[in-house]
């Protein structure tokens, strides 16, 4: 295996763009609607409405593209026979789903050797939609989109709730945030789409799965951006769940020399 990245087909492009529509009629179906939620292995919940869009998620893939892998939240590894493999979380954002609140999203990744060339956030109740393609720009419903330029002190944070950080990870989460402008919660993946677009400055998140992450790699970069783990890693399917997203080189090393102190 080489370093060269293969060039990404327009197919492809295409296919990740129809994943996403999959999640925004799915999603629309069902959302406010009732619905029996149940409980996974690790409490988080679950519906029927997740386990549909990944079940038509995975048949389009079958059908456009049979010899790749995929791995999805809910139904685990497909293998395929090439190197390409498509990262799913059919709904980022179950409870917000569940309690009627449209910040849940969808996330769509396409890898190469676990390199990342490909990533969607899918907003299907706010119907925005970002794309990431690896050494080109990203794109917000289908215009161009950038980070910010922030400084630490005037940095906007964001991250999904508290309960995702252990005790120790809680203290380095407020000593960092305590030196930023704002602090808010409650944005699944959208906080990462907010940053692209230049709204937010920092998402710092943990305990995070590589369905959770994967995605996001292209949009961040394309826009300007730094994502890392909480060291400064290369975010990979076997990182360790912590996740710093910055608008700005400057801005992620200042966040990254906190979150180590």
């Amino acid at each position: 295996m080489t370093d060269t990245l293969p060039q990404l087909e327009d197919t492809f492009i295409e296919t990740s763009n129809l994943l996403a529509d999959i999640a925004r009629l799915v999603t629309a179906a069902h959302f406010r609607r009732k619905i029996s939620v149940d409980r996974k292995s690790d409490l988080s919940p679950v519906t029927a409405a997740d386990q549909q869009i990944e079940k038509e998620m995975r048949e389009l893939i079958q059908s456009r593209h049979p010899d790749h892998s995929i791995f999805g939240e809910e139904f685990g590894l497909t293998k395929g026979s090439t190197p390409w493999q498509w990262t799913l979380d059919p709904i980022d954002g179950t409870k917000s789903f569940v309690a009627g609140v449209p910040t849940f999203g969808s996330l769509i990744a396409l890898g190469h050797h676990d390199k990342p060339m490909l990533g969607v956030i899918e907003m299907p109740l706010l119907k925005e939609r970002w794309l990431g393609i690896t050494h080109k720009d990203t794109t917000h419903n289908g215009k161009k989109c950038s980070t910010s330029n922030a400084s630490l002190k005037d940095a906007v944070v964001l991250s999904t709730t508290p309960e995702m950080f252990n005790s120790e990870q809680w203290i380095q989460f407020k000593k960092l945030s305590e030196v930023t402008c704002v602090r808010a919660f409650g944005t699944d993946c959208l906080g990462y789409g907010l940053l692209a677009s230049g709204h937010t400055d920092l998402v710092i998140e943990a305990d995070l799965k590589p369905y959770d992450f994967l995605a996001l790699i292209p949009i961040v970069e394309g826009a300007g951006g730094k994502i890392t783990d909480w060291n400064g890693k290369r975010l990979t399917n076997e990182s360790d769940g912590t996740v710093l997203a910055a608008a700005n080189l400057k801005l992620h090393g200042q966040a990254l020399k906190i979150l180590n102190t």
